[in-house]
This record gives C-alpha cells, structure tokens and sequence, in this order.
C-alpha cells in the first residue's frame, strides 16, 4: 500500500476559508493530529482566534480571489517549510438571489470565491504537492446535488467545483496526488449571518433543512473535519476522485 512519505506529525496542509465553521474545525483537526497547518482567510482577526491554543497553526491572511494571492500563498508555504501534503479548499460564499433579480455584484464574487480560487491556488499547489504525493481535498455541498432554487449560482460553482474533483482526480493520478471531495449538508456555521439573512430567515431555513435531513439534527463542523482528515490521510490512500455527503442522509432522502 502506498502512503505519502511524511508521517502525519510533520505534514504541511493549507485550508483556506480557516476563520469559522468547516474551516476552523478543519484547521484544528490536521493540527491536533501533529500536522502544521496554514489557517487562510481574509479577516486576520477570525484567523488568530482558530489558531488561538494551538501552536501548530499559522494564520495566513489573503484574499484568494485577488491577483496573484495564490502564488503568494504557496510562495509562503514553500519558504517555511518547504513542502505541502493537503490542500483544503474549503472558502466560499453565498448570495442568494432568484433568476430575474441576479447581478454582476451577486454573480461574479461567488464566482470568484468558490470556483476561479480554488483553481488557480491548487494549480499553484502542484509542484509541491507531487512532491509529497499530496491531497486535494474541495469543500463542496449536497445540497448542490439537487435543485436549490434561490441559491443556484452558489449551487452551480459547488456542482462544478465536484466535477473539477473528478476531473482533476483522473488528470493528477499519474503524479501521486490524490483529489477528494465532501458534501456537508445542514452543519452549524455562521453562513447565514455572512449570507446577511435576518434572524427570522435564518430560522425559516434551518426548519426547513432539519425537515430535509433524515437524522434530525444539524451537524457540526467537526463531524465534518473529522471526514477531511480521514479523506486526507495516508490510510485512504487508494481513495481518489469521491465525493463525500456529510449530511445526515439529506441528498439520499
């Protein structure tokens, strides 16, 4: 069986979107393993505040959407350590909006954030992570596997960003990397609040999703990492191109 050369103490991983939610759980769990790990994210306060208490995390802040803030992140990486094992593409936003009412200012930053990003930061990615024979692991959502009327545009960069996974997944076996996915469904993170929904909506959306989730609850973005590393680690190492629901049993009900 193969397994990536570094033992999970000493693996370098990079998580964008690491200042709540998903991110942050994710982030701490690669550390409390012994990995080092690169928390990226726009706001450098949310980023203290994950790596807050663990030593193993080095908040990075950037705008991955901006010109050449890819390469600077790697650049980063390669100049501290060398190498890098796990890429987690994990950042991403939602506007809401139903066809008829969308803009560019709507469109064009999900876009950016959820799609262009993570594209152009693993493709920056590449040298290293064939070094290591390296994971890709996307953060996408399963909801996006059926019809989410009000929010396609988030549901389609998500659809795609699946669909780059197995892609990728074919295109990058040949150099040692593996490429996953996961799918949370309804986890408790702050998306809402981001989003700018109003308490009241927020409420209207979280009865909605626990009525479409067949294990009744919300998860919680540990359950979530938990998966990421699982996915991540060398034990999978046969494991390419899935993508994974965590999501109470939503997309099959």
């Amino acid at each position: 069986m193969e397994t990536s050369a570094a033992p999970q103490s000493s693996r370098i991983v990079v998580v964008t979107g690491a200042g709540t939610g998903i991110g942050r759980a994710t982030a701490r769990a690669f550390a409390a393993e012994g990995a080092h790990v690169f928390a990226v994210g726009r706001r450098a306060e949310p980023l203290h505040e994950t790596a807050a208490g663990h030593e193993r995390i080095t908040p990075l802040a950037a705008d991955i959407t901006a010109a050449g803030e890819p390469e600077r992140i790697i650049h980063i990486v390669r100049e501290l350590h060398g190498r890098l094992d796990v890429l987690v593409n994990n950042a991403g936003i939602v506007r809401g909006g139903a066809l008829g009412t969308l803009t560019p200012e709507t469109i064009i930053p999900q876009i950016a954030t959820n799609l262009i990003a993570p594209i152009l930061l693993t493709q920056a990615a590449l040298p290293l992570l064939e070094a290591t024979g390296g994971v890709i692991v996307n953060v996408s959502t399963s909801v996006g596997q059926r019809a989410w009327p009000g929010s396609s545009v988030y549901a389609a960069t998500k659809t795609a960003l699946e669909l780059l996974t197995r892609s990728w997944a074919v295109e990058l076996a040949p150099r040692s990397i593996r490429v996953v996915a996961v799918a949370p469904g309804a986890i408790d993170t702050p998306i809402g609040e981001h989003q700018g929904l109003a308490p009241e909506r927020r409420a209207a959306v979280r009865e909605w999703q626990l009525a479409h989730t067949p294990l009744g609850r919300i998860g919680q973005p540990e359950e979530v990492a938990w998966v990421i590393t699982q996915l991540a680690s060398p034990s999978a190492s046969f494991v390419t191109g899935v993508v994974l629901p965590v999501d109470g049993g939503a997309v099959v009900a």
